[in-house]
Parts: C-alpha cells; sequence; structure tokens
C-alpha cells in the first residue's frame, strides 16, 4: 500500500526539537495527537514526522483530512478511502474498515480534527482496539482523550536572536519582494518587530510575507503594530494567540481589494479544494463578474489567502471561518449555498452526459476531485429541495459506485427518498440509483424490487429512458442470480425490436451489455462474440471505457470457454487497463480473476497463482471474497485446478498467498507493461 503523504508546496523552516521528540513519541505510542491553536504549522510537521516515520511502516502512511468534512457523516468513508477499502458489503462502514485494518502495519494520519474531536475519538478508538499494527498520529486544537494519547503542544516559532520565526519569514518575503532583504541596516529591526508582533505563528507571518510584495516593510511592522494596540481594550475573550493570528488575517482583509474580499467570503462555501470554473458559477453575482472572479483569485492566492494545487485552490480552516464570518455578515450565507448547490446539480448533469463520450475518464477524475462539495449540495438540497437532491445523487451515482463511495451514494438516495415520496422523473431516477447501489452490495431481492417499483413509475410516466434504467437493473440482477435467459428477455423488453442503435443513451448501451451477458451466460459464444465486438468497435470509436471494459470481459470469457487462452489474457489485459483508468476495484478485481484464468489454461500455473492472489487482494478492498457472474466462477475454479495442478498444491498456496499480502498495485502495473 503506498503512501499518500502531501506535498510541501513551500519550504519548511526550523522545527528540529519538536520532529526529533514526535519522532519518538511515535516509535514509543500507538495514537499522538499534534495539538495548538490555529495556524501555528501542526500541519506542516506531521506532513514531516509521517514521511521520517514511513520506513517503519510496511503497510505505508495514509494521510486522511478531516479539514473538508462539515459533520462526522463522511469521517469513516474518508478514511477507507485513503486506506484503499472501497467497499461494496452492505456491513456498517467502521465495522469493515476494522476488519480491512486488523493485519496492516501503516500509520494513519487525521489531520485537523478539532470540529470532529468525538466522532474522531469514537473511530480511533475502534480501530486501536481491532488493528494491533497501526499507528495514529492526530492534529487537533484539542486533544480526542482516548486511553493512552500521547499529547503534544505546538507552540510558535521562537522570536528572538537568530531565530526560526525571522527565517519563516525571510523565505517568504524573497519570494513575495525577490529585492528585500531583511538583514540590510533599518530594515532587520523592523522584521524582528514583525515577528514579535505575530508571536512567531506562521500562519501569521505567511499572511504578512505576502503583503511585502505590495507595502514597504516599515509599513507592514506599523500598521500590525497599531492593529494589536488597539485590539487591546476591546475586552474580546481571545487567547492572546488567537487575537495576534485573527489580528493578522483581518488586516490582510483590510487591504485585499473589496472585490477580493467580496471573493473570500464567497469562497467559504466550499468545503474541498475548487477550480477557477466552479468559483466563478458559484461566485459571480452582483459587482463581482465572472472575469472578476478569475482576476481575484489570482490576488488572494498572492496574498497567500489561498494556496495552489495543480489547476485548482484551497483555503486553510482558519480562513475559511473568518470569511464565512463576513458572509454572514453580508447576510449572504443562504444565497450562496443556494448557488452552490445549483452549480453542483449542473455539474452532476453535465458528468452524467458526458459519460457516454470521449471525457468519459476526464468526468470520473473531476466526480472524484468534488467528491466533498457534492456531498455538501446535497445535503443543502435534503433540505431545500428533496427533489433535486434525488436529481443530483442518481446523476453521479455511476461514477461513485467506481470510486469508492457506495456506501455515500446509497445513503444520500436512501434519505433523499425519505425526504420527498412524490412521483415524478426524479424519484425514478432516484430508485434506480438506488436499486445500482444495493445490488452491488449484493442484496438482490431489494435491487430487484427497486426495479420493479421503477418500472412501473417509468410505464405510468411514459418515460422511456426510466424504462430502460429499470430494464438494465432488473436484467443485471437476473444475470447476478444466475438467470441469463429471463435477463435477456427483461432486456429485450426494453430495447424493442432490432434495429436500435447501442449507443443512442448510457442506458440503451447498458442494456446491451446485459443482452451480451446473457448470450455468454446462455452458451451462445459465436452470437455473443459478434455483438461484443460490435460494441466494443463503437466504444472505441467514442472514447468510452466503463462499457467497452465489460465488453473486453465478455471476449476474454468466450475465448476460454471455445479454447483460445493466450487471445482470452489479451483482452482481460485490455480490461484491467480500461479499469485503472476509472479506479474501479470492482472490475479490476474480476479482470484479474479472468486474467489468472487465461493463463492457468496455458499451463502457467505459477502466474496464475500470483494473479490470482491479486485478484484476492483487490477483492478483500470491495469487502466480498470474490464475485461476478456464476459462468464465471465455474471457469475460474476449473482454471484454479489446472494451475494447482501444474505446479503442486504446496508450491501453488505459497505464490497465492504471498501475492495476497503485496501491493496489487505494483502486480497490475507489471501486467500492464506485458511482463506478466
Amino acid at each position: 500500500m503506498a503512501s499518500n503523504i502531501p506535498e510541501e508546496s513551500t519550504s519548511f523552516v526550523g522545527r528540529r526539537a519538536e520532529l526529533r521528540r514526535l519522532g519518538s513519541e511515535l516509535m514509543q505510542h500507538r495514537l499522538v495527537t499534534l495539538t495548538g491553536p490555529g495556524g501555528v504549522g501542526k500541519t506542516r510537521i506531521a506532513v514531516r514526522a509521517a514521511r521520517a516515520a514511513a520506513p517503519r511502516f510496511p503497510d505505508g502512511v495514509r494521510w486522511a483530512p478531516m479539514w473538508p468534512l462539515q459533520g462526522d457523516q463522511l469521517l469513516v468513508a474518508t478514511v477507507c478511502d485513503v486506506v484503499g477499502l472501497a467497499d461494496h458489503s452492505a456491513r456498517m462502514p467502521v465495522a469493515a474498515l476494522c476488519d480491512w485494518l486488523v493485519d496492516k502495519h501503516l500509520l494513519l494520519v487525521l489531520d485537523s480534527c478539532e470540529h470532529l474531536v468525538a466522532a474522531c475519538r469514537d473511530v480511533v478508538g475502534d480501530l486501536l482496539t481491532a488493528a494491533p499494527g497501526v499507528t495514529v498520529l492526530v492534529t487537533s486544537r484539542q486533544p480526542l482523550d482516548v486511553a493512552g494519547e500521547c499529547v503534544t503542544e505546538i507552540g510558535p516559532l521562537p522570536c528572538t536572536g537568530d531565530n526560526d520565526a525571522l527565517a519563516l519569514l525571510t523565505e517568504r518575503a524573497g519570494t513575495a519582494a525577490p529585492d528585500l532583504r531583511l538583514t540590510d541596516p533599518g530594515n532587520a529591526e523592523a522584521a524582528d518587530l514583525i515577528c514579535r508582533r505575530l508571536e512567531g505563528i506562521p500562519l501569521a507571518l505567511e499572511l504578512a510575507g505576502a503583503q511585502l510584495a505590495h507595502r514597504p516593510l516599515a509599513q507592514v511592522a506599523e500598521r500590525l503594530g497599531s492593529r494589536l494596540d488597539a485590539l487591546d481594550g476591546t475586552g474580546m475573550p481571545w487567547t492572546p494567540r488567537h487575537r495576534t493570528l485573527r489580528t493578522a488575517i483581518g488586516w490582510s482583509h483590510e487591504l485585499c481589494e473589496p472585490l477580493e474580499r467580496l471573493l473570500w467570503a464567497r469562497l467559504s462555501v466550499f468545503r474541498g479544494t475548487f477550480d477557477a470554473e466552479s468559483a466563478a458559477a458559484v461566485c459571480a453575482d452582483g459587482p463581482l463578474t465572472a472575469d472578476g472572479v478569475r482576476t481575484a483569485l489570482d490576488g488572494l492566492a498572492a496574498k497567500s489567502v489561498l494556496s495552489r494545487e495543480g489547476n485548482r485552490f484551497r483555503m486553510l480552516d482558519t480562513l475559511r471561518e473568518y470569511g464565512r464570518m463576513w458572509l454572514a455578515e453580508l447576510d449572504e450565507t443562504a444565497a450562496v449555498a443556494d448557488r452552490h448547490a445549483e452549480h453542483f446539480v449542473g455539474f452532476g448533469r453535465r458528468a452524467e452526459i458526458g459519460w457516454l463520450g470521449p471525457d468519459q475518464v476526464a468526468w470520473y477524475g473531476r466526480v472524484d476531485e468534488a467528491y466533498v462539495d457534492l456531498c455538501t449540495a446535497l445535503d443543502h438540497l435534503l433540505v431545500s429541495d428533496p427533489a433535486r437532491a434525488q436529481d443530483l445523487g442518481a446523476a453521479v451515482v455511476f461514477f461513485w459506485t467506481c470510486c469508492g463511495h457506495l456506501h455515500e451514494a446509497r445513503d444520500y438516495l436512501e434519505r433523499a427518498l425519505a425526504a420527498r415520496d412524490d412521483p415524478g422523473p426524479a424519484h425514478t431516477r432516484a430508485l434506480w440509483a438506488l436499486g445500482v447501489a444495493v445490488l452491488l452490495q449484493g442484496e438482490l431481492q431489494t435491487a430487484e424490487a427497486l426495479g420493479r417499483q421503477c418500472a412501473r413509475a417509468a410505464r405510468e410516466a411514459a418515460d422511456q429512458d426510466a424504462m430502460l434504467g429499470a430494464g438494465y437493473l432488473i436484467g443485471l440482477t437476473h444475470l447476478m442470480a444466475g438467470r441469463p435467459l429471463t435477463a435477456h428477455t427483461a432486456a429485450d423488453q426494453v430495447l424493442g425490436p432490432p434495429p436500435d442503435d447501442p449507443f443512442g443513451s448510457p442506458g440503451q448501451l447498458r442494456c446491451h451489455l446485459v443482452r451480451l451477458f446473457a448470450l455468454t451466460a446462455l452458451g451462445r459464444f459465436d452470437q455473443a462474440r459478434q455483438v461484443a465486438t460490435t460494441l466494443r468497435h463503437g466504444c472505441v470509436q467514442r472514447g468510452e471505457y466503463w462499457s467497452r471494459s465489460y465488453t473486453d470481459y465478455q471476449l476474454g470469457l468466450v475465448s476460454l470457454f471455445q479454447h483460445r487462452p493466450e487471445e482470452a489474457a489479451d483482452h482481460a489485459r485490455a480490461m484491467l487497463a480500461a479499469k485503472r483508468r476509472i479506479n474501479d476495484n470492482f472490475g479490476i478485481a474480476l479482470g484479474l480473476d479472468l486474467l489468472a484464468a487465461a493463463v492457468a489454461a496455458q499451463g502457467r500455473g505459477a502466474v496464475a497463482a500470483q494473479v490470482y492472489g491479486g485478484g484476492q487482494a483487490i477483492w478483500r478492498t470491495v469487502g466480498h471474497p470474490q464475485r461476478g457472474t456464476p459462468e464465471l466462477r465455474a471457469v475460474r475454479e476449473q482454471c484454479e485446478r489446472r494451475a494447482r495442478a501444474a505446479i503442486g498444491d504446496e508450491a501453488y498456496a505459497e505464490t497465492f498467498g504471498r501475492a495476497t499480502e503485496q501491493n496489487p498495485d505494483v502486480l497490475l502495473a507489471r501486467i500492464l507493461a506485458g511482463e506478466l
């Protein structure tokens, strides 16, 4: 399991003593919590400490950011995501997580937990009990109060003599004003004054350093001093460090252009990272135009209010809190939340339309990046407009089920349907989407019942798209239950007599896939090969990968049944290449099983054992021992017997067991490189 420690975008200054202490604590304790006020640098220290500790953890370091989460609903899902668990079972998510980590030796970092202390306490307590090889590092403004917790308070940088606070300010000044020399006569005193007035708080120093691009050093020192003095008599119940940081943020806010301040407030609605397009769609209104948003984004990034992460932006929690306060002062909280939700409803619709086109892979990435804000939009719509929540939940279901968010897809769809039970297109779409989610969790009876509800509603509304959705869901349920003839009939009924265009809509293509799967299961191999080849060609022409991978899956099965194992292996590799592009672990597991069967049929027992073992490791990430349509199960068992016979039971078991414990990503890379 590879580590996902965040990359550092700016230089790291000082903290040698803290890092030495933290390194020692991580060797002695299973739960270490870094506490301290906002802006003091807990996250940066945790990044450094995690990177230094990584060699001691065979299963790596997994970094779980808590700052994007508005409540505790997505806490376990976030941790599951970062540790590589894309659970497709109907178990409680925390139980699945504990089972997944029980034999892992890794460092789990929960960053910025102060708003989720109670929920984090419960989850961490469960993990430490269930998974003895897991160590947890937490950053929070307050401890979790878990038994055995080692708490380390992080203070500001020292700001006397040749100090770290001055070193940090010097680094940031060099970026903002390259010609400025803080060590020059006259500058040193002002720089020292800034460090002491800001009490060595790193975020405050970052903001002050960014201002040096626009204002003389002496003016920055003077203005900071006057603001701090003015606050001394306010009587506000702030701790000194909190007051200092809030003052530095407030002064940075004052020095922003008016439209930059307005954008700062409106951007506080975003929980995760965002791109310029989304910022313009949500924040442009009144005096702030779409072009003005793009200009103001650059201005806020230059002033360190925003940080850039590729083509996306991020706002630190402390700065978002300040922006949210001003949004309330402007009385725009509700209006901006409405625009945010409306934007992501449109985003979901565009993603759904793009699913069948050449941008399908890019849309999978974009939906995954926007996951937290899609959840934020759904939370808002569940209260303000449940029908639109149903629509949005249905729009992203095919993305979320591949990206490891199956539990969340089901939860939001169930809540949206419970919030509003009125018949209509959105309600029918949500029924279909919920059926897809529960089917992937293995609940065939529930999925079939939802499919029939969807079919009745579609017939009453004469909604052809909804009929196709119901046909796909019902047909796929019959396939998974081992009833291919019934599945073929269900798909035929909604597709109608030929000829029809398989690529007329996503629903049509999915129903054609059901019919293809049924043909293979019914033993009509020549017809299945012809249909699969035609569908695959159409997918290639359109740049579509999800359906293409399943045509390769069927072509591989047909080749196995017709005793062409080399050809079956080629199709399995093509399936794996497509599934990896959209991060579909369920499909990757199916593809590895197919490839293992194909190489076993070639007499390559050791390779088959290795690939079967890698497939087993992936199956564990989706919470099922092995799944798929029944015809694959029979082929898999037959070919496994061949592999055992080729190399002997003992060698097979040893190779298989070793592969289950190794990183399946490495195996997959070797397969796609043609090494296996």
